[in-house]
């Protein structure tokens, strides 16, 4: 068995937990709309018509906030298709996902789903086609308390107070050329920086995100951040990262290890704006909202899409089933995203429901929760206080990729004297003995892996790969665990 230790004082902090960091995505795309959080048909429907099966399952998952309405999809939007009268409402191709929108669910009915969720709302805004006075427009409307007409206009729709948004993304992805409206650097770090000032008039203390690069394998990675923000850093808050991974050529070593590539993407972004705000002379620092990330089969998806052809509602689109490894894989990048809590401090697993998504649906059927909703859901409850620095002794593994890699990871968070620490074993074969100090008794000790890496939840056995209790031995100050080979594990001490 290998060996693997943490340490970690209390008195060591990163920065408190950011609750955004258990951000969400809802994208009109797929089925994550029309299907997933809204059903009028469906038996568990409420009066709005969005399933109450999904939405407890949100709630048990810990969402904190979900950006919305894209993705690729808000850069041919318009808003005020989505408003007033369902009837009167237009069916519009949507370019990026091939499909077709009914607009059957606007901004109103998402704010309404919003609510019943209790998650707070990222707004992105349609800086591809659209530009400043259409986000002026969306913000009157969300925003704007009363007499004006967009103001009224959202009263009379029945929303009497305003929504209250205070983050709101300057575009998507604007770096790729897959995107309606793609834009160079300099295009969209004028338009971001103007659309910013204008906003700032209307919201002084609205949270604005730029655009950062879409992967850190873009040919502009680095140079796209630098020249935004030369541009655009006095407006903004954020700037944004995006990062899927998948297990490439049958690589399981290397995809275990994605997060070693997470930590270095965001470790290069922090160090582009610190640059780029040094050069401004500028004591304000730029966050990052890592505001899409997941595990894609995204390779899968692009050898499949030129057999799209119809333009369909709701079509079932990437609705990738997550095995135990991805689970692992998930729960690892959790770990990264929290170990970086100081300058990551939102953040949004993309999708919630169906599309790539931790929560699965049927019409008419079952809802139920894939794998990689339970290292989230067990991240966003036992994850309090603060985020602890702490030193990990680890063994290592060979991977192709990132070459030697440690074969164990972990971050802890602490509050009142409470511990909680979230562990994962990346060695496909050997299990880990595992200490760290630790005083308190514990309370909750889980750990989610399988002999087959292969197995999922599906709808006929939705609970085939849950958490487990993990067997802890504590004592003298130490607490022992035992990894079992490809595992995510989460400890909590009171």
């Amino acid at each position: 068995m290998l060996n693997a230790s943490l340490h970690l004082d209390p008195a060591r902090i990163v920065a408190p937990v950011s609750r955004r960091t258990f951000g969400s995505f809802v994208e009109h795309m797929g089925r994550c709309v029309y299907g997933g959080i809204y059903e009028p048909a469906h038996p568990c429907a409420d009066a709005d018509g969005f399933r109450s099966d999904v939405l407890a399952l949100v709630r048990e998952m810990g969402v904190s906030l979900v950006r919305y309405p894209g993705g690729n999809f808000v850069s041919g939007y318009r808003w005020e298709d989505g408003i007033g009268p369902a009837a009167g409402r237009p069916v519009r191709r949507d370019l990026a996902w091939h499909s077709l929108e009914t607009n059957e669910v606007g901004v109103d009915e998402f704010m309404r789903w919003a609510g019943k969720a209790g998650v707070e709302v990222m707004y992105a805004l349609n800086l591809g086609t659209r530009g400043v006075q259409e986000a002026l427009d969306v913000h009157e409307y969300l925003n704007h308390p009363d007499r004006t007409r967009l103001a009224e206009l959202r009263r009379a729709n029945g929303a009497e107070k305003p929504y209250g948004i205070s983050m709101f993304c300057l575009g998507n992805e604007m770096d790729g050329p897959w995107q309606t409206g793609h834009k160079t650097a300099r295009e969209y770090g004028r338009l971001a920086a103007e659309t910013a000032r204008a906003l700032r008039a209307a919201q002084p203390e609205a949270e604005l995100i730029a655009c950062g690069s879409s992967s850190s394998s873009m040919p502009t990675f680095g140079a796209w951040e630098a020249e935004v923000l030369e541009l655009a850093y006095d407006q903004v808050d954020y700037i944004s990262a995006h990062a899927y991974y998948e297990p490439l050529d049958g690589d399981l070593d290397s995809f275990l290890a994605s997060a070693v590539d997470m930590d270095h993407f965001i470790d290069s972004v922090v160090a582009t704006a610190d640059s780029v705000g040094a050069r401004l002379k500028s004591k304000k620092r730029i966050n990052i909202s890592f505001d899409e990330w997941n595990v894609w089969y995204l390779s899968r998806y692009e050898a499949s899409r030129s057999a799209i052809t119809e333009w369909e509602v709701a079509p079932r689109v990437i609705e990738d089933s997550y095995n135990v490894a991805d689970a692992v894989v998930v729960g690892s990048l959790l770990i990264a995203l929290l170990r970086h809590s100081d300058r990551v401090t939102a953040a949004c697993q993309a999708q919630l429901v169906n599309v790539i998504a931790p929560i699965r649906s049927e019409p008419g059927g079952a809802a139920w929760r894939q794998t990689t909703f339970h290292p989230f859901a067990l991240t966003s409850r036992l994850s309090r206080g603060d985020v602890l620095d702490v030193q990990i002794d680890s063994p290592v593994y060979e991977t192709a990729r990132f070459g030697a890699v440690p074969v164990v990871d972990a971050v802890a968070t602490h509050d009142d004297g409470a511990l909680s620490v979230f562990v994962v074993n990346r060695h496909r074969t050997e299990s880990v003995s595992f200490t760290f100090p630790a005083a308190g008794p514990v309370t909750e000790a889980w750990v989610l892996g399988d002999d087959d890496l292969t197995a999922t939840n599906t709808q006929d056995a939705p609970d085939r790969i849950t958490p487990r209790p993990l067997d802890v031995a504590a004592g003298d100050g130490t607490v022992r665990v035992t990894l079992p080979p490809v595992s995510w594990s989460a400890i909590r001490l009171g």
